[in-house]
C-alpha cells in the first residue's frame, strides 16, 4: 500500500528536514502529522480502531516509517532551537560533575582482585585485576576499543574461569538486549575462537572450566527460554540443550552459589518462582528442583554446608526465612523457621556467610541491614544511618568464608558510599570510596525530607523531597519536579543523582511520589497497585502533587513530572486524567498501548507481563486496562508541553507505541503546546551508551522543563 505518511504544510518543513536555513526559524515550523490508516481491532464485543497502526515495523526498515520518524526528530529539533544554548550549557555542567578518572573499589576472588577503572575522556571502562590490593596492574578488556565503530555499545556479563585463566564476556551493539559472547585467553591476550551468539548477557563456568552454561533468546519473542551447555573449543552448533522453559510466562536466570558448588538456574514469573540447580563439579548432569514450583510461592535460596536457607513467600505476604537440610527441602513441611513473616517487615534480600546472616528487611519504606552472629537471630545487631530517607544494600561479597561486610549507601544528598563493616566488631566500618562529584558541590547545602501526602482513598503515600536550601521557600513559589514509577514491586529507591543538581541548584524542589505498585511499604503495597488496582497508581501521583501545592512545596503553574517505562504509562494515564496540574511532562520509552501489547504475544515480554497488568483475553481485564490505557483514552482536551522520548531498537517499550500515541495526541488535543517526539535511531531502551553521552538525553528533558519555566 502506498502510505502517504505526512501532511506537510509549510515549505519551510522540508527546507528543515534538509538541514538548511529554516532550522533557526522554528516559528515556521509545521508539525509532520501521520495518515490515517484506520484498523480495526475487535474484542469482547468492543471494537477499538488504530490509526497508526501501521506505524510497526518489526524490520526496522520501512523507509517510509523511518522517513516519518526523523521528521518527528527534526520538528523537536526545531522547536527546542531557541533552548539550544541552555542544553549545551546542561551537558557541559553535567558531564563537568563526573570525573575525568575513576575507579571501582577491587574485590577479592580467588586470587586475584578485580575492579573497573575509567580513563579521562572515555565512554566505556576498562576491566582489570591484580595479584596485590594496589598492585601491577593486569588489563583484561578495553571496552572502548570493543566499542569502536558502534553507534551502541552495551557490555553485559563478564565471568572469570575459575582457575582464573579465561575471561567471557558479552556485547551487545544493537540495543535490543540480544547478547553475544566471547572468551578471552587472560595469559595471552588472544580471543578464542569459541563465540555464543543471540544469547542472554551472562555465563556460568563448570569447576572444571571446561563448559560454560548460557541461555539463548527466542528471536521473535526475545524471552530467554532455553539454557545451553557449551564446551570450550567446540561449535556453539554443538551446544547440548539441558533445559528448555515450556511456560512463557517464566524467565531464566544462571548463577552460582556463594560457596561455588552448584549452578543455580532461576525460573521466575511475576508471581512465582523456582530455583533448579545442577553440581558444578558434574557439568554433563542435569538441573533438578530444589522444591517444585507453586503457583503464587516465590523463593530463592543460599547453601552453606548441607544447609540450606530459603527466602519464600510462603504463607508469608512479605516473606520469611526458613532453614532445611539440603536433602529435605524439595518438602515444604520440613523447612524451619528462622525470620518469622512480619505484616510491617519486607524481607528483601540475606547473605548466608560461614559464621553470620545477615539480613535486608525495608520497613516503613526505609532498608534495613541486621548482622546475626551465627545466623543466632536473638543477638543480632542493625547498622545505623543518619538520612531522613536513603538506601542502602549489599555490594560485591564474593567469598563465603570473609568476616567483613561490603555495603553500598546513598541519600538524595549523600554522593554513594561503599563500606566494609567488620562483622566481629558491631559498629565499626571502613569508609571505602565516595563518589567523587565536581563542580563544587557540598552536601550541606542541601535538605532531604520525607512525608506522607494523603489519597483520596484515605492512604497515606510516601513521598521523598530534596532540595537546595538557600533556593528553597516553603511560600508555594518553586517549580516542583515530581518523579514515579509504581510497577512490577519496583521501589524508585531514595538515592543520590547527580544530574539533579542541576535542577536544585536552579530552585526546584524533586519530588518521588513512591505510588502504590512498588513494594515501598510491603508487598501488599506492590498488590494495591497492579491488575484491577492500577488506578491507584495515577491518583495517587495525582494527589501527592495537589499535595505538594497545598504544602507549598511548589507553584501551581510550574509543576514538572516525569516517569520512565511503566513510569510512563504513569505519565500517560496522568496527563489524560488531570492534565491542568502539569506545565511540563516527558515521558520516556512510555508503555502507552497497553491493550494492544498485551494482546499481542509476539511482541517481547507480553506473556510474563500478565500477572503484572492481567490478560486481556479475559474481559474484566479487557474492560479494566480499556479504561485507562494512555492511548485508548486520548481525548479532545487541552494537554501540557509534553517530551516523549523513544529508542528505534527498544525492545521492552517497542518504538511505535510512543510514536503512535503522539499521532493521536497531535491529532486530538486542543492547546497549542508543545508536543515533542524524540527517536533515538541507534538506541534502545536504556537510551544512548557510555558514562558521558548518556548525559545527553538528560540535558535535552532538562531544557525542556527549564526552558519553559523562562530559564536561560
Amino acid at each position: 500500500m502506498n502510505k502517504l505518511l505526512v501532511s506537510l504544510g509549510l515549505a519551510g518543513i522540508a527546507l528543515m528536514l534538509c538541514g538548511c536555513e529554516s532550522m533557526k526559524q522554528q516559528t515556521a515550523v509545521t508539525a509532520p502529522v501521520a495518515m490515517k490508516i484506520p484498523h480495526a481491532m475487535t474484542l469482547h464485543g468492543v471494537t477499538r480502531t488504530d490509526n497508526y497502526y501501521w506505524l510497526r515495523d518489526d524490520s526496522h526498515s520501512d523507509p517510509q516509517v523511518l522517513d516519518y520518524l526523523r521528521q518527528e526528530n527534526a520538528y523537536t529539533a526545531a522547536k527546542l532551537q531557541p533552548f539550544k544554548p541552555l542544553q549545551q550549557q546542561l551537558f557541559k555542567e553535567l558531564t563537568a560533575r563526573v570525573a575525568a578518572e575513576d575507579s571501582s573499589v577491587p574485590y577479592r576472588w580467588h586470587k586475584h582482585w578485580y575492579y573497573s577503572r575509567y580513563q579521562q575522556g572515555q565512554e566505556y571502562p576498562l576491566l582489570a585485576r591484580s595479584s596485590a590490593l594496589n598492585g601491577p596492574e593486569q588489563l583484561l578488556l578495553d571496552t572502548n576499543q570493543r566499542a569502536a565503530g558502534h553507534e551502541f555499545y552495551s557490555l553485559g556479563g563478564t565471568s572469570v574461569s575459575p582457575d582464573e585463566s579465561l575471561l567471557a564476556f558479552a556485547e551487545d551493539t544493537l540495543s535490543r538486549r540480544i547478547y553475544t559472547v566471547y572468551f578471552k585467553d587472560l595469559h595471552s591476550g588472544q580471543l578464542l575462537a569459541d563465540k555464543l551468539t543471540d544469547v542472554d548477557g551472562d555465563v556460568v563456568w563448570s569447576n572444571d572450566g571446561r563448559y560454560v552454561f548460557y541461555i539463548a533468546k527466542d528471536p521473535q519473542t526475545l524471552l530467554g527460554d532455553r539454557v545451553f551447555r557449551h564446551k570450550l573449543g567446540t561449535l556453539q552448533s554443538a551446544d547440548v540443550l539441558v533445559y528448555h522453559e515450556q511456560d512463557d510466562a517464566y524467565y531464566l536466570d544462571l548463577g552460582k552459589t556463594l560457596d561455588e558448588t552448584r549452578i543455580v538456574l532461576t525460573h521466575e514469573s511475576t508471581t512465582t518462582s523456582e530455583v533448579s540447580w545442577l553440581d558444578a563439579n558434574a557439568p554433563l548432569g542435569e538441573f533438578l528442583a530444589v522444591t517444585p514450583r507453586e503457583e503464587g510461592v516465590e523463593y530463592s535460596v543460599a547453601k552453606r554446608g548441607n544447609e540450606l536457607y530459603i527466602l519464600t513467600n510462603w504463607q508469608a505476604q512479605n516473606f520469611r526465612l526458613m532453614q532445611v537440610n539440603i536433602n529435605k527441602a524439595s518438602h515444604k513441611a520440613n523447612w524451619q523457621s528462622v525470620i518469622s513473616h512480619s505484616p510491617d517487615v519486607l524481607l528483601e534480600d540475606f547473605l548466608l556467610l560461614d559464621d553470620f546472616l545477615v539480613l535486608q528487611t525495608r520497613e516503613q519504606g526505609l532498608s534495613h541491614i541486621r548482622i546475626y552472629p551465627d545466623a543466632d537471630t536473638t543477638r543480632g545487631y542493625e547498622l545505623q544511618f543518619d538520612d531522613a530517607a536513603y538506601v542502602v544494600g549489599l555490594d560485591v561479597n564474593p567469598s563465603q568464608h570473609s568476616r567483613d561486610l561490603r555495603v553500598y549507601y546513598s541519600s538524595p544528598s549523600t554522593p554513594e558510599t561503599i563500606y566494609d563493616y567488620q562483622l566481629d566488631f558491631p559498629g565499626r566500618r571502613t569508609l571505602l570510596k565516595q563518589e567523587k562529584v565536581l563542580g563544587g558541590f557540598d552536601a550541606a547545602n542541601y535538605r532531604t525530607e520525607r512525608l506522607r501526602i494523603t489519597a483520596r482513598d484515605g492512604t497515606p503515600v510516601p513521598v521523598t523531597l530534596v532540595y537546595r536550601k538557600d533556593k528553597f521557600k516553603r511560600d508555594g513559589t518553586n517549580p516542583l519536579y515530581v518523579y514515579g514509577y509504581g510497577a512490577y514491586g519496583i521501589v524508585i529507591e531514595p538515592a543520590f543523582h547527580d544530574d539533579i543538581i542541576s535542577l536544585l541548584d536552579r530552585g526546584v524542589v524533586y519530588a518521588i511520589a513512591h505510588v502504590r505498585g512498588s513494594e515501598m511499604l510491603g508487598r501488599h503495597w506492590y498488590q494495591d497497585g497492579k491488575m484491577l488496582h492500577k488506578q491507584n497508581s495515577f491518583n495517587d501521583f495525582v494527589d501527592v502533587t495537589h499535595g505538594l501545592l497545598q504544602e507549598k512545596y511548589g507553584a501551581a503553574g510550574k509543576v514538572l513530572a516525569a516517569g520512565r517505562s511503566a513510569g510512563g504509562l504513569l505519565m500517560g494515564a496522568v496527563v489524560n486524567q488531570a492534565p491542568e496540574l502539569y506545565l511540563a511532562v516527558a515521558a520516556h520509552v512510555p508503555f502507552v498501548d497497553i491493550v494492544t501489547t498485551m494482546l499481542d504475544e509476539s511482541i517481547p515480554l507480553t506473556t510474563n507481563e500478565y500477572d503484572e497488568w492481567g490478560n486481556p483475553n479475559d474481559k474484566p481485564y479487557f474492560d479494566y486496562m480499556l479504561s485507562y490505557s494512555p492511548y485508548d483514552n486520548v481525548r479532545h482536551q487541552d494537554y501540557p508541553n509534553l517530551l516523549v522520548t523513544s529508542g528505534l531498537y527498544d525492545s521492552q517499550v517497542q518504538y511505535f507505541e510512543p510514536a503512535k500515541w503522539v499521532a493521536k495526541l497531535r491529532d486530538y488535543k486542543t492547546d497549542d503546546h508543545l508536543l515533542l517526539l524524540h527517536v533515538d535511531m541507534s538506541a534502545g531502551h536504556g537510551g544512548k551508551s557510555g558514562r558521558y553521552s548518556s548525559y545527553e538525553d538528560t540535558a535535552l528533558e532538562y531544557a525542556f522543563f527549564l526552558g519553559l519555566l523562562g530559564y536561560k
